[in-house]
């Protein structure tokens, strides 16, 4: 396992500002039995191989997330980290890694970070961004922790606005943003080519 690239996967979640917006979306959530097929599972193992070793924690508490408790158990990994690790955030997962990174020096060397579908404040469509995951205004240290960082948008998001994007890009001086015409929405897609090629040209670039 020594010689495998690490890629650390962060899911997305949910924040609601109190229990009664929680309740009525637990009682209103659409319900499917059907197997959810996602880029982040089956597909991104088949396609890196055998090479990489993907870490997916389950974060607490997806659905009613807090920021403090997802530091907590993110933090717990960190000591099973190697160098050259590769850092992936998809929708809130992407947020927790942008304010993680820009308010804490990491402790190993980071490849390269993903941010999927990243919102970047509370003005997403029709859900709240509460529980802690507010981004400060100085952004600078998520690229001092990470020199290649790449976000990701697509037009047709129905979760974060495009705006979210351009905020970003002015935050951040060094960073690549790609926008995509479309990603099926937030990027509810089976198979993601673009990143699998970047972060297989990540490791080429090590050897």
């Amino acid at each position: 396992m020594k010689n495998k690239t690490q890629i650390l996967y962060i899911h997305g979640g949910m924040t609601f500002k109190n229990r009664k917006d929680y309740l009525f979306y637990l009682k209103n959530k659409e319900v499917s039995v059907e197997k959810k097929i996602r880029w982040s599972d089956d597909y991104l193992d088949k396609e890196l191989g055998k090479k990489f070793e993907i870490i997916r924690p389950r974060m607490p508490l997806q659905e009613d997330a807090k920021y403090e408790d997802w530091k907590i158990w993110f933090e717990r990994y960190i000591p099973y980290l190697r160098n050259n690790v590769i850092l992936i955030g998809s929708s809130l997962g992407s947020i927790f890694l942008a304010k993680y990174l820009s308010e804490n020096k990491f402790p190993k060397k980071i490849l390269s970070t993903y941010l999927v579908g990243s919102p970047f404040d509370d003005t997403c469509f029709g859900e709240d961004l509460v529980g802690g995951f507010k981004l400060k205004s100085d952004l600078s240290l998520i690229e001092k922790n990470s020199k290649n960082l790449t976000l990701f948008f697509s037009r047709d998001d129905d979760d974060v606005p495009i705006s979210h994007a351009e905020k970003y890009s002015k935050k951040l001086k060094k960073a690549k943003i790609i926008i995509y015409k479309s990603k099926n929405g937030h990027f509810k897609i089976t198979k993601f080519p673009e990143i699998v090629k970047m972060i297989k040209k990540d490791t080429k670039e090590l050897n």
